[in-house]
């Protein structure tokens, strides 16, 4: 019986999770998850395998930092090449901009 180091109330336990990044669905992975906090370990033969199925749709590495930037009175956003490239998003295309939880979404 192992104590999660995370909130060290709460007893890790073998199961299988679904995995996503930046949203996408990566598939069930083996995990330990806290019985009491929720929060779940991998070893790291899964963590190369998530990463792989990362790899494999294209999304390894699309996170990027970006500057806000002012045009006129609005402010604009750099859109990075592989995210824009990955999105197919091109210039003079019609987008639905709008907060969601703290974050801005994108729609295109």
């Amino acid at each position: 019986m192992v104590r999660c180091p995370i909130c060290e109330k709460g007893i890790l336990k073998k199961t299988k999770e679904r995995k996503k990044f930046f949203g996408v669905d990566l598939g069930m992975y083996p995990v330990e998850k806290c019985t009491k906090c929720g929060e779940t370990f991998t070893d790291g033969e899964v963590m190369r395998k998530i990463e792989e199925a990362a790899k494999k749709k294209g999304i390894w590495g699309l996170g990027k930092k970006t500057k806000i930037t002012q045009t006129g009175n609005s402010l604009a956003v750099r859109i990075p090449k592989e995210i824009a490239e990955y999105l197919n998003l091109k210039k003079g295309k019609e987008a639905y901009i709008h907060p969601e939880n703290n974050k801005l979404v994108i729609e295109s």
